[in-house]
């Protein structure tokens, strides 16, 4: 039997998605990680001690650099 051009696998394409962008998604991961940061009641904001709304700063923080990096290196085309 006969291969036809059609039925033969596509050669291997080069990676190229290792952007040094992608070194950013650590922050989200290691900043909370970061203990000292949570090591204290004040300052407040709206009435929260620092643990709480710092949590929420990190949520935003993660979201922020997710689509940053999602913006930056997504293929265009």
């Amino acid at each position: 039997m006969v291969t036809s051009p059609q039925n033969e696998p596509a050669p291997p394409r080069s990676r190229d998605d290792r952007s040094p962008l992608y070194w950013l998604l650590l922050i989200p991961v290691v900043v909370p990680l970061l203990v000292p940061l949570f090591n204290a009641n004040d300052p407040k904001l709206f009435g929260l001690p620092r643990f709480y709304w710092l949590q929420l700063a990190f949520i935003i923080i993660g979201v922020g650099t997710t689509t940053f990096v999602y913006q930056m290196t997504k293929r265009r085309g």
